[in-house]
């Protein structure tokens, strides 16, 4: 492995990394319980963080929480935005997900076929 090789990792790796914390005007957090696993949640986080990444969102974050008591409907995300109410998704592809970043984070629309729940933040 050379070094431009190492840099490129590194590089890639500090990118994920910011997706995942800080300040920003949208939060997605991904149920990353067991059922969500196994229901494909790590497919699901890595489709919003790609697709994030695509679009250039400088002020969208990506982050993962433990079991959301929603099984039957896994996987789920919550889309936290500021001063609005928290949109839950459930039974999510990488598809889904896409959609989600393009419809809702982009242009503010709510994927509504895929909303389970929407709560006070």
């Amino acid at each position: 492995m050379k070094l431009e090789d190492l840099r490129k990792i590194r590089e890639k790796a500090e990118k994920e990394l910011k997706l995942r914390e800080g300040k920003a005007r949208v939060k997605i957090v991904v149920g990353m319980g067991t059922s969500g696993i196994a229901a494909g949640a790590r497919e699901v986080l890595k489709a919003f963080i790609d697709e994030i990444e695509k679009r250039n969102l400088q002020d969208v974050i990506v982050t993962q929480s433990g079991e959301k008591g929603l099984s039957s409907h896994e996987p789920v995300a919550e889309v936290w935005e500021e001063g609005k109410p928290i949109v839950v998704y459930g039974n999510l592809t990488p598809e889904i997900a896409r959609r989600i970043v393009a419809e809702h984070i982009v242009n503010g629309n709510p994927v509504t076929e895929y909303v389970i729940e929407v709560k006070e933040a």
